[in-house]
């Protein structure tokens, strides 16, 4: 509990983003020091190669930040056929790593955007903590060094990766020292000339000369001409047992954060709050509005110029009402999308003692991301481009300067008072597809149930995966778990904290007038901390 607040999955990411704040900045201002900090002690997570998004509570209103990257101009179907050929149904193959797995670099564009319109201090003196930390060198946390061990096989041959993580021709163990003098670099040189120097300037000739020399398409002109968008949120009103209406936030598409106000929206048809909480009926009923809303999100989500049906329509509470009623209460389904009527990340949340919040994720994607490293700026590159179709049916068909379908997603819960929009909570959980399930069961255990958001948070989990069967963490009650069986559920049980069941982080409001502070969550799945004074 306190006034100040920085939660990260790493304790030097959340203790660099208060030194900010007890050095005079915001909590925007810490959120962009925490970020600057996390792509050094979690490189397996993310890099200055990534992309983020973030949700903003100002003190008077919420604002929503696209900052994915999107396509090489060059990129097509053709482009990817020409390379590597086509598969069996004639659809053009493509790498997941590698440089023809890499979309444009967003996150440092999107801390630019964040600094530029809601920072106090200089971005020199955010970046401090970080360099100083690369610089300095720091001790590997138990998780990460577990997930950079398993990394190694597969991207040790990638262009830039062995000369950057390993500096001993192997991963670092436990404990053992890293420096990253590399990225210090790059950051010294934003932090001097700014960060248009990471899309203009020297690091980007570096970037898109290796680019080059490697045969990927990413130019220069890619490079500067990106920019992030401001694009609010999305939301969807739930009732909480204390009688009082919320709303969770997402960002609107290309994100999937609108699966998980989807199977809220289904869950509004149902009386959950009589349910027992880790009973095996409130757990399916949540498991196949998760499955309903996923069957729409894979269908349709997509760079939002491109998509055919719109959120609005998504989320029109007609249509969940309906698909609602294809749940049977006891019997597992697998669904197909429905008919609208005509449409590897690190998390880090920060609050200060004058209301201002924000709610923060970004990602390389799948660990260490397309394996690419820039030599000698430590640029690790993320594999956004694997989220792409080849298909040309598809909405999220690949195309130059095209988003492509994307899973980090951060979330936000306000309250309504006499038609006052309240703060409440912001939060996000890590995790790939793992990320939307996260949302929606901590916000239900939250809300409906009302257990405080550490309990919320500690709770064992389960995951829909891509083909409708189900992980479950090995902790969940077993008699739930053989209800859930009974009931037609395939079910594995991978017990892989880091990704398969996702790490949140939480900050509570605890009053309207500021007078008592914050409470916060850190996921026990990561190696994070709630930093607060």
């Amino acid at each position: 509990m306190g006034r100040n607040v920085v939660s990260t999955s790493h304790p030097y990411a959340a203790q660099a983003g208060l030194k900010i704040i007890q050095q005079g900045g915001n909590a925007i201002d810490a959120a962009i020091a925490a970020a600057a900090a996390l792509i050094i002690v979690e490189p397996v997570s993310n890099g200055l190669g990534s992309d983020c998004f973030a949700i903003i509570w100002d003190g008077k209103e919420l604002h929503g930040l696209n900052s994915s990257g999107v396509a090489p101009s060059a990129w097509s179907p053709e482009y990817f056929a020409s390379k590597y050929g086509r598969d069996g149904n004639g659809l053009a193959e493509r790498p997941m790593r590698g440089w023809d797995s890499v979309t444009i670099p967003g996150a440092l564009a999107g801390w630019e955007a964040l600094h530029m319109r809601f920072g106090s201090l200089p971005l020199s003196d955010l970046l401090q903590p970080a360099i100083e930390i690369a610089e300095r060198g720091y001790a590997l946390a138990p998780v990460v060094a577990h997930k950079w061990a398993a990394a190694i096989s597969e991207m040790q041959n990638q262009p830039g990766f062995a000369q950057a993580f390993m500096p001993r021709g192997r991963a670092p163990e436990i404990g053992e020292i890293f420096r990253f003098q590399a990225a210090a670099r790059t950051l010294r040189a934003i932090a001097k000339n700014g960060i248009r120097e990471f899309y203009e300037g020297e690091v980007a000739h570096a970037i898109a000369d290796f680019s080059k020399s490697n045969g990927g398409a990413l130019s220069l002109h890619d490079l500067a001409t990106y920019r992030p968008e401001w694009v609010g949120t999305i939301e969807q009103d739930v009732k909480g047992a204390d009688g009082k209406t919320y709303s969770m936030h997402e960002i609107p598409p290309n994100g999937q954060g609108i699966g998980a106000l989807m199977a809220l929206g289904i869950l509004q048809n149902f009386d959950l709050q009589n349910l027992p909480l880790d009973g095996a009926l409130s757990q399916h009923l949540q498991i196949e509005a998760m499955k309903l809303a996923f069957s729409d999100v894979y269908r349709y989500v997509a760079d939002p110029r491109s998509m055919d049906v719109t959120p609005e329509q998504m989320l029109d509470p007609t249509y969940l009402a309906d698909r609602a009623k294809l749940i049977d209460p006891h019997k597992a389904t697998h669904f197909k999308f429905g008919l609208p009527n005509s449409g590897g990340t690190v998390y880090l949340s920060a609050t200060d003692e004058h209301g201002r919040m924000i709610s923060f994720i970004q990602s390389n994607y799948m660990g260490f991301g397309s394996g690419i490293v820039v030599p000698d700026w430590g640029v690790s590159m993320q594999n956004r481009g694997f989220g792409f179709s080849m298909d040309p049916r598809s909405a999220n068909v690949v195309a130059g300067g095209k988003r492509p379908f994307h899973t980090i997603i951060p979330a936000f819960l306000t309250r309504k008072e006499e038609g006052v929009t309240i703060p409440q909570m912001s939060f996000g959980v890590m995790g790939g597809d793992m990320q939307p399930q996260g949302h929606l069961q901590t916000v239900l255990r939250m809300l409906t149930y009302q257990q405080q958001p550490q309990a919320a948070c500690d709770a064992p989990r389960w995951k829909v995966n891509r083909d409708f069967t189900l992980d479950v963490e090995s902790n969940m009650n077993a008699t739930t778990v053989k209800g859930l069986t009974e009931m037609g559920h395939t079910l594995k049980k991978i017990d892989d904290p880091y990704m398969d069941f996702g790490a949140g982080q939480f900050i509570w409001r605890l009053s309207d007038d500021l007078e008592d502070g914050y409470i916060a969550a850190s996921d026990p799945r990561r190696d994070g901390q709630a930093a607060v004074y």
